[in-house]
């Protein structure tokens, strides 16, 4: 959604945008601007997905007339549909802000009126029942459009970013991932630099399922990839050398049906591996095997101080104010806060090498959960749920997640070991065969949040899970459309909509999908938008905002 003025004929002007408070301030400059300097414009506001109270500003100025677009989802792939809202995370989470679960709310009721009613629908945390719970009054409301209708999706999932920092914060080793991590992919794109292109120019590419190379190597841990690049090449260069054997006819056709679509998987071929070879180069700069195996150490619960040392010599080295901050969050969650001692350590070295302004995104990280102390935690926890319990209607919904968020604990360590995160292997992980979801992360680690939703579709609902569900903080919930008959012989019983709300990473997607794969069901994923660790810490970051 463009944030510029687009101008419709001389002397009106349409802007499409999102409705927040600079943009607000950035319109009404223009307005005033035109009026002072004797200019008679007409002026049309756009807002979408919605417009909210904060617009009326701008609303009220003359010759301002203001309307909304419904835009709520926008397809990326085969498989994965946004919101395109990066805001919601830190909105909701950080902010304490409610006004997009009327968007994700509007959302579930396009989808269900499109694909017939979910046969069952399973989510924890707060946001994730709020948005359930307006979607089914909206259904009521509306008299349920999608009702009558063979159901096409058999079953909703849906799950708040803060159940699971811990994936979000890792650095991802899937293809994609580090796509997304290196370059930055937009709205399904990624623009490709000189560095990628060999060439002086840079080039804007697709990625879905459309391009014949991604697709086959999106979901594979990046140690694999240049393997089957080698191997594409190689099958390549044979289809292409079939031409020495051909007669005239052979030639033609050759031309005709097969040439073109060979060009194309070419120039797509040599974009990958040079994609491939730019993360390689930036990733040795980095140093990034030594802070996989820091990661690693954290998940697994050793070497603590030697990682602790790791993070504070990479914050010395002023490598990067935003890696430091993510391992320094990891550590957090993990350890379920950081003692004192090194609290106060870590948080004046990182502030002596960037900066004493990120004072406010120290005083972020700790209200949404990402970065605390042991003792604040361990004093307020039964405070909170207390309060949690005493506080249950919407309207004082913003008290209890801004208490929550003062000192939420993670709980990591007891989740991992209760649902198995680390997986036990005997030798080497095989990353190019993989067993279960953690070759994600390099067979460290089977992503919490996807082990959720395989657990809880594998139990048909939260019964054994009781534990899980405390130490995550509940508000789980688990609700079956009566209306809809329960037959596991329908197709839609394996199809699965995975709702993230607050974002969802591509190392999350690729788990999903080999989890389809092995189950023999089909996942679709919706998001507020695509994450990753980068995208999480300049949320926090005030200047930023």
């Amino acid at each position: 959604v463009s944030d510029s003025p687009l101008s419709l004929c001389d002397g009106r002007f349409c802007f499409l945008v999102r409705p927040r408070i600079k943009t607000m301030r950035y319109i009404a400059d223009i307005v005033n601007a035109d009026k002072m300097s004797g200019r008679s414009r007409k002026y049309k506001i756009i807002f979408s997905p919605q417009k909210v109270s904060l617009t009326a500003l701008c609303c009220q100025l003359p010759h301002v007339t203001c309307d909304e677009w419904s835009f709520y989802l926008l397809p990326l792939d085969e498989d994965i549909i946004s919101m395109e809202l990066p805001e919601f995370f830190r909105d909701y989470f950080l902010e304490g802000d409610h006004r997009w679960i009327n968007s994700v709310a509007r959302a579930l009721q396009l989808l269900n009126s499109l694909y017939g009613p979910f046969g069952k629908a399973y989510g924890i945390g707060r946001c994730a029942k709020m948005s359930y719970e307006l979607w089914r009054d909206l259904e009521e409301e509306s008299e349920g459009d999608g009702q009558g209708r063979k159901p096409e999706i058999g079953n909703i999932f849906l799950m708040d970013r803060d159940m699971d920092y811990v994936t979000a914060l890792c650095s991802q080793v899937v293809y994609e991932g580090l796509v997304d991590d290196t370059f930055r992919i937009k709205c399904g794109s990624v623009d490709f630099g000189p560095d990628v292109t060999s060439s002086d120019k840079s080039i804007k590419v697709l990625l879905n399922a459309q391009d014949k190379v991604f697709s086959q190597i999106r979901n594979e841990h990046f140690s694999s990839v240049f393997g089957f690049l080698s191997q594409k090449s190689r099958n390549l260069q044979a289809q292409y050398d079939r031409r020495r054997s051909m007669d005239i006819k052979q030639m033609k056709n050759f031309v005709s049906q097969e040439l073109k679509g060979l060009k194309q998987e070419h120039r797509l071929l040599s974009l990958h591996i040079g994609a491939c070879e730019s993360i390689m180069k930036k990733k040795t700069k980095q140093d990034f095997q030594e802070m996989i195996k820091a990661e690693h150490s954290l998940l697994e619960g050793f070497d603590i101080r030697e990682s602790t040392s790791f993070i504070e010599e990479h914050i010395d080295r002023q490598v990067s104010p935003i890696e430091s901050l993510r391992l320094m969050c990891l550590l957090s969650i993990t350890e379920n806060g950081l003692i004192p001692k090194d609290y106060r350590s870590l948080k004046t070295q990182y502030l002596q090498s960037y900066g004493p302004e990120h004072l406010l995104t120290f005083h972020n990280l700790k209200r949404i959960g990402l970065l605390t102390e042991q003792s604040a935690g361990e004093t307020l926890t039964a405070v909170e749920s207390k309060v949690s319990k005493l506080v249950t209607d919407r309207a004082a919904g913003k008290i209890t997640d801004a208490f929550n968020s003062l000192a939420r604990k993670s709980n990591f360590r007891a989740i991992s070991k209760k649902l198995g995160l680390i997986p036990r292997v005997d030798g080497e992980y095989d990353l190019k065969m993989p067993r279960d979801m953690a070759y994600v992360f390099s067979g460290a680690y089977v992503p919490l949040s996807c082990k959720i939703i395989e657990q809880v579709l594998e139990r048909r609902g939260w019964l054994g899970l009781e534990e899980v569900v405390r130490l995550l903080n509940g508000n789980e919930f688990s609700v079956s459309d009566s209306t809809v008959e329960d037959n596991p012989a329908w197709e839609s019983q394996r199809i699965v909509l995975a709702v993230f709300l607050g974002g969802c990473t591509f190392s999350e997607i690729a788990a999903l999908r080999f989890l389809g794969k092995e189950r023999v069901c089909k996942f679709i994923f919706l998001t507020t938008a695509i994450t990753n660790s980068a995208r999480m810490m300049e949320a926090m970051i005030e200047a930023k905002a």
